[in-house]
């Protein structure tokens, strides 16, 4: 029975990564930046957190990271819990992203990005093949390129080259951290560098932005 090698493998492998825009085989050390958007698409997709792998967190098991980050959002146990209940995880994103302000915990704005970290970091070190994609991708910029333009895809990602990207930078930190000390930084826009704790004002009840 011959073993199908792993996603990282493949990429290591490869002489023929693919950079945006070009017809020129290059190879993964040459890549500025990798983007990624849906979970199906192969091998990046993995970095998304609707990818299908479950993730062991806060003593539960979720089926998705976007799973266990969603849960720490209601300040209700029975309206987790509905959010949960949706069959995909984009639907539970969908549900939660609508979440009137009071049905949401008050500090989410201050504690959402630390929660990310942790989830992503859950993730990864319970899954050995995705810390190993994540190592492979080297000093290449990731981006998680959002396809619609609302401020939850410029907040995590990026939208036509313009956003906060701090799902890609959260990646970047975290595949540094398991590179070493010695690794090079990951090549990083300034925007999205920073880290805001900055809280959305909105005049409607709901808040499309809170994510």
């Amino acid at each position: 029975m011959t073993r199908e090698p792993s996603a990282a493998a493949k990429v290591k492998k490869s002489k023929h990564a693919v950079a945006e825009g070009s017809k020129t085989p290059i190879t993964i050390e040459d890549v500025v930046a990798i983007r990624f958007y849906r979970a199906n698409e192969k091998p990046f997709g993995a970095f998304s957190n609707l990818y299908p792998r479950p993730v062991e967190f806060e003593g539960r098991v979720y089926p998705t990271s976007e799973h266990a980050y969603q849960a720490g959002k209601a300040s209700k146990p029975v309206v987790r819990d509905w959010i949960l209940s949706a069959p995909t995880p984009s639907l539970a994103a969908m549900a939660a992203h609508g979440l009137y302000v009071w049905d949401v915990v008050p500090n989410w704005a201050q504690i959402k990005f630390d929660r990310m970290r942790a989830v992503l970091r859950a993730k990864f070190e319970q899954h050995a093949d995705l810390k190993e994609l994540l190592l492979a991708t080297g000093d290449a910029r990731l981006v998680e390129a959002g396809t619609v333009n609302n401020a939850v895809n410029r907040l995590w990602g990026e939208v036509d080259g313009k956003g906060e990207n701090m799902l890609g930078v959260m990646l970047m930190e975290l595949r540094s951290e398991y590179a070493g000390p010695k690794a090079k930084r990951p090549h990083q826009s300034g925007a999205g560098i920073r880290r805001t704790n900055e809280k959305v004002s909105s005049t409607s009840k709901r808040s499309p932005v809170i994510a």
